[in-house]
């Protein structure tokens, strides 16, 4: 049964299973390579994407859950003034190493970013917590959400 939704402010309608996971359906059916396979359980945070504005993990989500829902993927994070912004704060920072997380850590950083224009150091570990990143890049990450805070103020 088709399944449609907004991919990106587009409209988007895949013939795949229910269940199959978003992450595998915006990989393998679309052929959007940005958001990552980490761990397949919710737990490392690489396979995040936003649905309608919210961090969600692509690897537990199954496609049908987002029928009628808007999905936002790292390719398209950088159309937004606040993905410009952090964007160009990770750079500055150089917050990659291997970079293989820094795609799901700036879907979180900028669906906070959204939200929040001046986050505490309590409220980016909340929006952060489960983003795990194996070259702990974690202070510069966090540098760099308060440089595009700043920015974005």
């Amino acid at each position: 049964m088709p399944i449609t939704f907004q991919l990106n402010g587009k409209k988007q309608t895949l013939d795949v299973a229910p269940d199959m996971p978003l992450l595998w359906a915006i990989r393998d059916f679309v052929g959007l390579t940005g958001t990552k396979y980490g761990c397949g359980m919710a737990l490392c945070g690489a396979c995040t994407v936003q649905v309608n504005g919210e961090p969600v993990r692509a690897c537990v989500t199954p496609v049908n859950s987002i029928a009628g829902k808007s999905v936002t993927t790292i390719e398209a994070m950088v159309e937004t003034k606040v993905g410009k912004v952090v964007r160009d704060a990770w750079i500055e920072a150089q917050v990659p190493q291997c970079g293989y997380c820094q795609s799901g850590q700036i879907m979180s950083a900028t669906a906070l970013l959204v939200k929040n224009k001046k986050p505490t150091d309590s409220d980016i570990d909340s929006a952060m917590a489960g983003n795990i990143c194996r070259c702990g890049t974690y202070n510069m990450i966090r540098g760099a959400i308060k440089d595009a805070a700043q920015k974005l103020a």
